[in-house]
C-alpha cells in the first residue's frame, strides 16, 4: 500500500518538534492550530502510527515521530534545493543576496536580519539555505552564496570574517531524566563519560561541545545518537532518552514550558563565536548591507 504525504505536512511535523507545540507550528506557518491538528491526525492515519505526544504542557514527537522527521529531512532539503535552484533560472539582478547559514543562526537570528534588509530595500531578493557550518564554508568558497554564517570555533583562514556575537551551549534533559531535578548539576567529567544526543560531524554545535570538553582534559565518549536537526534532538531528549547539549537559543521555548530542563554544568561555560564569512574578492554591496545590519547600522 502506498503512502501519500505532502511536503507542507512534513514541514508542520518538523516545526512541532522544533517548537514543542501545535500553536507554535501554526504561528510559524500562518495557519490555525485546528488546521495543524487536523493535518497531523490525517498524517498519523495515513502512516498508521502515533507521531505526537499531546499533553497540557505541550506537544512533542514520539520516538516514531522523531524517526519520521529524520527520514523527512532529506526530502525537505531536496525540496528547498529545488526551489533555490529554480529561482536561479530567473534573470539575476544587483538586488539579489544569497545566504548560507548554520541551522541555529538560520532558525533563531536570520529572520530578524531578513526583515531588516527587506525593510531597507523592498526590491532585494534574498535566498537563504540552512546547512551545517562545514558545508556553509564550502558553499562560500565555491561562490555558491554571497555570505555565510557559522557557529564553530574553527574560523576558515582563507575567508574574510566578522565575529558578530557569541552563543552559549547548555545541557538539557527531559523532565523524567535522572538529571532533571539534580540541584548540584553535573561535572565536566560526568558529562564527558555520558553519551549525549548529538548533531552530525561538521556541525558547529558538536565541534564546540567536543572541543570544550577535550581542552578541559575530558574528551567525550561517542554520542548516544546522531540526529541531523535540533528539533529531533529536542524531541528525543524530551522523551528522557539521553541528555543533549544545544544552543540556549534553540531551547528557550522548551525550557519555558518545562518540556526540557536545564542541567547546571559545574565549573564550565561553553561559549562559541557566531561568525559571518565571505570571500574577500567578492565583497559586494549586498554583503556590506548584511554587515551593516549585524553592526546595528
Amino acid at each position: 500500500m502506498s503512502i501519500r504525504v505532502d511536503i507542507d505536512t512534513l514541514r508542520l511535523l518538523t516545526e512541532i518538534g522544533r517548537s514543542g507545540s501545535l500553536s507554535g507550528a501554526a504561528r510559524e506557518n500562518g495557519v490555525s492550530q485546528q488546521a495543524v491538528s487536523a493535518r497531523m491526525a490525517s498524517l498519523e492515519r495515513e502512516i498508521g502510527i502515533t507521531l505526537l505526544h499531546r499533553t497540557p504542557q505541550g506537544t512533542s514527537l514520539t520516538e516514531a515521530g522523531v524517526l519520521v522527521t529524520e527520514w523527512a529531512l532529506p526530502l525537505l532539503e531536496a525540496a528547498d534545493r529545488f526551489t533555490w535552484a529554480a529561482t536561479t533560472l530567473r534573470s539575476t539582478s544587483s538586488t539579489s543576496l544569497r545566504i548560507a547559514s548554520s541551522l541555529t543562526i538560520a532558525e533563531h537570528l536570520a529572520p530578524d536580519w531578513i526583515v531588516a534588509l527587506r525593510t531597507a530595500d523592498t526590491a532585494l531578493r534574498i535566498e537563504l539555505i540552512a546547512l551545517n557550518s562545514a558545508t556553509v564554508a564550502e558553499s562560500v568558497r565555491a561562490g555558491n552564496v554571497d555570505i555565510g554564517f557559522i557557529e564553530t570555533p574553527d574560523i576558515p583562514d582563507d575567508l574574510a570574517f566578522k565575529n558578530f556575537a557569541t552563543d552559549e551551549l547548555i545541557v538539557v534533559v527531559g523532565a523524567t531524566h535522572p538529571w532533571a531535578n539534580r540541584r548540584s548539576g553535573v561535572t565536566v567529567a560526568e558529562l564527558a563519560s555520558t553519551p549525549v544526543l548529538s548533531r552530525e560531524r561538521g556541525s558547529g554545535t558538536r565541534l564546540a561541545f567536543e572541543r570544550a570538553l577535550t581542552e578541559a582534559g575530558h574528551p567525550p565518549v561517542d554520542p548516544a545518537a546522531e540526529l541531523s536537526t535540533a528539533g529531533a534532538i529536542r524531541s528525543t531528549a524530551a522523551a528522557g532518552q539521553a541528555p543533549a547539549v544545544l544552543s540556549i537559543l534553540a531551547v528557550r521555548e522548551q525550557l519555558a514550558t518545562g518540556v526540557l530542563r536545564r542541567v547546571t554544568l559545574r565549573a564550565m561555560r561553553i561559549v562559541r563565536p557566531l561568525t559571518a564569512i565571505w570571500r574577500g574578492d567578492r565583497e559586494t554591496s549586498a554583503v556590506q548591507r548584511v554587515l551593516d545590519v549585524l553592526a546595528g547600522r
